[in-house]
C-alpha cells in the first residue's frame, strides 16, 4: 500500500509527529510539507492523511486548500485526519472537527489529536508574548500524545471487510 502523510506544520510539531506516525506503517509511505508543494499528486497512492497544527483555534490556510481542492478524490481514499493542538478533551476535538471539512470526517477512517507543543526556540516574539499570556506557558513545552499516534496507525491498518457479518 502506498501511504502520502500530507501536512502543514508552523514550528516543526506536526512534522514531528508526521514522521512517527510514518514508522508504524508498512510499505512506501510518503511525506510532504503542504508548504512546499502545495498540491501533491493523489492518484498514485491508496491512503491518505492529512495533519495539520491549530495556531488561534484555525489549521493552517495550506491544510484547508488542499482538502478543498481534492476533497473529491480525497473522499475515495482511505483517509486519515489529524492535528496537533495543545487544547485537551473536547476543546481539541471541536478543534479537530473544525479543521476539516464535514465531508472528510464523514469517510475517514481514522481521525485523531495528536497532542502538541509550545516550542520557544521557534517562536517569533510577538508569538511568545501571545503563548505566555492566553496559555500562561512560559518555556518549552511538549504535550504529544505518542500514544494517541500508535492508536490512530492501528486504527488506519485495520481491515475491515463487510462480508465478515454475513457469516
Amino acid at each position: 500500500m502506498k501511504t502520502l502523510i500530507a501536512f502543514s506544520t508552523t514550528h516543526g510539531c506536526t512534522e514531528k509527529t508526521s514522521q512517527e506516525l510514518k514508522e508504524y506503517f508498512d510499505g512506501e509511505v510518503e511525506l510532504i510539507n503542504l508548504k512546499s508543494d502545495r498540491n501533491p499528486k493523489l492518484e498514485k497512492f491508496n491512503r491518505v492523511i492529512i495533519g495539520g497544527s491549530i495556531h488561534a483555534g484555525q489549521v493552517q490556510k495550506r491544510v484547508k486548500e488542499f482538502c478543498s481542492k481534492n476533497i473529491n478524490e480525497l473522499k475515495l481514499k482511505e483517509l486519515g485526519l489529524f492535528i496537533c493542538c495543545m487544547e485537551p478533551g473536547e476543546t481539541g476535538q471541536k478543534q479537530l472537527l473544525d479543521a476539516y471539512p464535514e465531508e472528510l470526517h464523514q469517510v475517514a477512517k481514522s481521525v485523531a489529536v495528536f497532542g502538541g507543543e509550545f516550542d520557544f526556540e521557534k517562536m517569533n516574539f510577538l508569538e511568545k508574548i501571545v503563548v505566555k499570556k492566553v496559555a500562561k506557558v512560559k518555556k518549552t513545552t511538549s504535550k504529544v500524545d505518542h500514544e494517541a499516534i500508535r492508536i490512530f496507525s492501528k486504527r488506519m491498518d485495520k481491515v475491515f471487510n463487510p462480508f465478515l457479518f454475513l457469516v
